[in-house]
């Protein structure tokens, strides 16, 4: 699938501000399953921006605005390829879990397996670990498919009840949040409960009309490492694992990692921020993707396949409990 991206960023100060350094994160990675064709970053105003790629693989952009300014446009235009994952099989043998603890004595991924500024452990997050028997009680595969469908259960999705950079104590009090709380509050359960190295991804979905997540904004997701598979993505907010329609931009150990914009500014001023995400398919018209499509996006592709056999590993864990639970 190819897709076409338009990502804008406004900074508004309450008054002129004599200079800003920026940090931005929105050029697509290029991995075994997508690869970037096209990215073109834009600032307003002008400057010149440099940029390099960190050591997980993350394009990581930076610019200063050293002349008096009240507004800053940072406009991010990419072309992505985007190739149909292998489908995760049902489960893994009860054995994968010492290969995990192997790789974690090894001193491998250390850095997605400890908590970090979001994933940390709380009073509320125990709570929630006890009411869903958050535990090594099966299975590494088969728990994370389990984890995925009961956030999606337990939380509700709601563009307003928090920010993207809210600590999870404010998702769980109220059982609602957005597709950052559901990944840190993902996360922080693997890291934590099941001892397994999973880590963050931001980046773009392209939406379908029975996606529980807002089009027009960013999307945020899970991978988690499974020994002889790799990392495999998981997306909470939508109870479906990451496919075709998921475009990766950075990963980290949270938000905190990987925010798509990041910077400093010298003035006594406040700021107001306003972001618009466009992410269309190669064959739909764009209209210079400056305004919404008539029509909600239609897709069809391979990745209704991997939703299948992701609805089948969790109707096999159910019957699981239930023997488990008739012992």
């Amino acid at each position: 699938m190819n897709y076409k991206i338009k990502h804008v960023t406004k900074f508004q100060y309450t008054s002129p501000v004599m200079e800003s350094v920026t940090e931005v994160r929105k050029h697509p990675r290029n991995t075994e399953y997508q690869y970037c064709t096209h990215f073109d970053l834009t600032i307003k105003p002008a400057a010149k921006h440099f940029h390099y790629e960190d050591h997980l693989g993350n394009y990581v952009y930076h610019f200063s605005q050293p002349g008096i300014h009240q507004s800053l446009t940072v406009t991010a235009t990419s072309e992505v390829h985007v190739q149909s994952r292998p489908t995760p099989p049902l489960a893994l043998p009860e054995d994968a879990w010492q290969a995990i603890d192997a790789l974690s004595a090894a001193g491998d991924e250390w850095e997605m397996l400890k908590p970090s500024e979001f994933t940390s452990p709380t009073q509320r997050l125990s709570e929630l670990a006890t009411e869903l028997d958050v535990r090594r009680r099966t299975d590494p595969l088969s728990m994370v498919y389990y984890l995925n469908s009961a956030l999606h259960r337990v939380i509700a999705y709601d563009s307003r009840s928090t920010r993207v950079d809210s600590p999870i104590d404010d998702a769980l009090l109220h059982r609602r949040g957005v597709c950052q709380d559901y990944s840190h509050i993902m996360l922080a359960l693997i890291r934590n409960y099941l001892q397994m190295p999973a880590r963050y991804v931001s980046g773009y979905l392209y939406h379908r009309g029975d996606d529980r997540s807002a089009d027009g904004a960013t999307h945020a997701w899970v991978e988690v490492w499974f020994p002889e598979l790799g990392w495999i993505g998981f997306d909470p907010t939508n109870n479906i694992v990451a496919g075709e329609r998921h475009v990766d931009v950075a990963i980290g150990c949270d938000y905190h990692d990987v925010p798509p914009t990041r910077g400093v500014y010298k003035g006594n001023a406040g700021s107001d921020l306003a972001v618009t995400v466009r992410v269309r398919s190669g064959n739909e018209i764009d209209h210079e993707m400056g305004e919404d499509l008539v029509a909600t996006p239609v897709y069809r592709s391979t990745e209704h396949a991997l939703q299948a056999r992701y609805a089948q590993a969790l109707q096999a864990m159910q019957i699981q409990q239930q023997q488990q639970q008739q012992q």
